[in-house]
């Protein structure tokens, strides 16, 4: 017969509530603070729905009418230095933090809102709801992105889940800091620890990436709180459809995560769960959970309830109504003595006399309307022409940096080009402490699969984070971490097919952070990742991504053929404050490479191509292996002069056109070659620009040499039918002395 035996969970999971005890006790200094800010929340989001209505919102108004309380709570348990972010659904966080930021020791009712830097605060808020250039983002953000970095609003995002990942970063940053500061606890922490909270819904509580945080926050003991605001339904899905167990706080402590489920309606009981989660994060025992039931008076996005829709009940909605949190706090307050009626009316008017003059700022009247219409003033909207701006830094193309040096020319030393990896990271990691190094295994193994991170686990073991297999969760803390503007943190990705596991984070958050939110962050995140076409690895794990992430925005592109350039790339990408792919190819890691000796510090010009061979007749594009192959050809062939350019730098803003452009005007002919499938390849976006920018300058079309549409299989005779190889660079520059009428 087996034996049974329960296991319990390793952390605790408790309900809290208040009492009128609770109330009695609490400081009247935190209650008109939670006042002050219930009521600021509550009529700037019905402002807010009045603008929608009017069609002065372009774009969705997700209100946080009823959740005033959750945000309310918790953030006025938190010290203004504490990191928050958010959803879609939160503006009631950003102005809690704002307000909580500009106000540390306390709101006053008889104050309201009226002093010039929360009236200013209250304006960039609405600006940017309204997509308008005073806003916090100069209105690229909009009603679902709002940051205020000064305060620790580290961004709303409207992608489900996809801001938890991020929060970790700040996390781990807070964490990181507070190991390093004199005064340390004997667990090794400062009492003075920073923590993060990061709110999201019941719809997100079910999502990869949110899990995956948990487990990954968990693991690191992260001072990370995630903030569960379950009110009830997932746009008109509800928690029961949807969920095995509807108690979302039970999710925690499977994580072994410290967990609480409290009213959200009561902005008290949220307080005292928030506080008791700071405690605990902030003397080093890791991660926390609150879920908060809560409740959306009107629907997923707009003036309308959710009954209105068919979804849920108005005796429902009624229900709820009646547990308003604002309510809640006012009676209390009159209860207690420490508010009339008539006080709590007057403040409430106050508020709204400053958010309508905010208003009045922003709008004017239609002159097309005969019915009083507002719209926007026009001054008010951001220069068009400054479209693109912030995509990226503005790093100088073609230029050193000041203080930096390009490699030797002296002496030499050979060296294979995964070991250069190796002394690239492990120098940088030695002069720069921001470096931070994470990806899976690479903490293992002498150096991960490949061996490039040699070395640096027992270096740097504060610095060197072997990750569990997370991609959403660690890339995102990447980007988080990198938002802080403090540190440098290199990914691992073993191969580049798993990038597609965590493209959220890759192109949604990292990739569009700095332009979404008007350059508020920098984005030093540095993703290197292997090619391992001709591996045997199939489909899966084979892929080149270039093509792909040269049509995203945000990202630089770096592909090294040579150790040499690798070092050089590499030191001049952990410079930038923008995001960068860093391609390497599994038939480059064994090869031996003429490198500078000593060392390794210097640096390549951003965007600046590399010309490997001169010629005359035909201009060779190439980048990572594919380069030897071209240059191999070129010098065999008789019958083409050929110019091989090895481009280094693939994206869009860094490929170095007037290299590329000054021997297409010499050569007239443009031959593409790489390996990978024609669908994804990169040749297909760089084969139309230069037709669009060069058009008059060529003798005939741009050729191309990639591989077949399918992505490669494990079978060795398939795989290499499907990669381009030497009989298809040979058939490229056949094609291109065909058009030259040499056959």
């Amino acid at each position: 017969m087996p034996v049974n035996q329960e296991m319990s969970a390793p952390s605790a999971v408790e309900v809290v509530s208040t009492t009128t005890a609770d109330w009695d006790a609490a400081d009247p200094e935190l209650l008109e603070s939670m006042l002050v800010h219930s009521h600021t929340i509550r009529i700037f989001e019905e402002i807010v729905l009045g603008l929608a209505g009017s069609g002065l919102v372009h774009g969705p108004a997700h209100s946080s009418i009823g959740q005033e309380g959750a945000a309310v709570g918790s953030v006025l348990a938190l010290r203004a230095a504490d990191g928050v972010n958010g959803t879609h659904r939160g503006h009631h966080q950003f102005l809690a933090k704002g307000l909580s930021y500009l106000r540390p020791e306390g709101l006053k009712a008889v104050d309201g809102i009226k002093a010039d830097e929360i009236t200013e605060f209250i304006h960039r808020t609405l600006a940017e709801i309204l997509g308008l250039s005073a806003g916090f983002s100069g209105g690229r953000g909009g009603s679902m992105h709002l940051q205020w970095t000064e305060a620790g609003a580290l961004g709303t995002n409207a992608i489900v889940g996809g801001g938890v990942p991020l929060a970790a970063g700040n996390a781990w940053a807070q964490r990181h800091d507070a190991l390093g500061r004199v005064g340390t606890t004997d667990d090794g922490i400062s009492p003075d620890m920073g923590v993060t909270v990061t709110y999201f819904g019941d719809g997100a509580s079910n999502i990869g990436s949110t899990l995956e945080t948990f487990n990954l926050a968990a693991a690191w003991k992260l001072p990370l709180c995630f903030f569960l605001e379950n009110n009830l339904y997932a746009v008109s899905t509800s928690v029961d459809d949807v969920t095995g167990e509807g108690n979302l706080a039970l999710r925690g402590p499977g994580f072994g995560i410290r967990s609480w489920q409290v009213d959200g309606m009561d902005p008290l009981a949220v307080y005292l769960a928030q506080q008791a989660a700071v405690d605990h994060m902030r003397a080093g025992h890791g991660p926390t959970l609150i879920e908060a039931r809560t409740y959306r008076f009107f629907h997923q996005n707009g003036p309308f309830p959710g009954s209105a829709f068919g979804y849920r009940s108005k005796a429902e909605e009624k229900e709820w109504r009646e547990k308003d949190p604002v309510d809640k706090v006012a009676g209390e307050m009159i209860r207690r003595g420490l508010l009339t009626d008539k006080d709590n009316e007057d403040l409430a008017e106050r508020i709204r006399e400053v958010i309508n003059r905010v208003v009045d700022k922003l709008t004017e009247p239609d002159p097309q309307s005969t019915k009083g219409a507002q719209r926007i003033r026009q001054a008010e909207w951001p220069d068009t022409t400054e479209v693109d701006a912030h995509i990226r830094s503005s790093a100088a193309l073609g230029e050193l940096p000041p203080g930096t040096h390009g490699p030797a020319v002296e002496d030499t030393v050979e060296r294979r080009f995964v070991d250069a990896i190796a002394d690239i990271l492990e120098h940088r990691m030695s002069t720069d402490e921001s470096v931070v190094v994470m990806g899976e295994d690479i903490h293992r193994l002498k150096g991960g699969t490949n061996g490039a991170t040699r070395g640096l686990a027992n270096a740097y073991p504060d610095r060197v984070l072997g990750t569990p297999i997370s991609e959403n969760a660690f890339t995102g803390l990447a980007g988080g971490l990198s938002m802080t503007s403090r540190y440098t943190p290199v990914v691992e990705f073993m191969y580049s097919d798993f990038m597609w596991v965590a493209a959220d984070q890759v192109f949604n958050q990292i990739g569009k952070a700095r332009h979404m939110f008007g350059g508020q962050s920098s984005m030093p995140v540095v993703l290197r990742s292997k090619v391992a076409m001709g591996a045997g690895y199939g489909s899966q794990h084979s892929m080149d991504p270039a093509g792909i992430f040269a049509t995203n925005p945000g990202w630089r592109i770096i592909a090294p053929s040579n150790a040499e350039d690798y070092i050089g790339l590499m030191n001049t990408a952990l410079d930038l404050d923008d995001p960068v792919l860093v391609l390497e190819h599994v038939d480059l890691y064994a090869r031996k490479d003429e490198i500078p000796s000593g060392t390794p510090d210097y640096r390549l010009p951003l965007g600046k191509a590399a010309v490997r061979r001169t010629g005359t007749d035909v201009t060779v594009l190439s980048y990572l292996n594919m380069v030897a192959l071209a240059l191999t050809e070129a010098e065999a062939r008789t019958d083409l002069d050929a110019e091989v350019i090895d481009l280094r730098w693939l994206d869009r803003a860094s490929l170095d056109w007037e290299t590329v452009g000054d021997s297409i005007r010499r050569t007239n002919s443009v031959l593409i070659v790489e390996q990978g499938p024609i669908g994804t390849s990169y040749g297909s976006w760089l084969a139309d620009e230069i037709q669009r920018r060069f058009f008059d300058h060529l003798d005939q079309p741009v050729q191309r040499v990639t591989g077949r549409e399918a992505s490669p299989s494990i079978s060795k005779i398939l795989e290499s039918a499907a990669n381009a190889g030497p009989a298809e660079v040979t058939h490229g520059f056949d094609l291109i002395a065909d058009g030259l009428g040499r056959n």
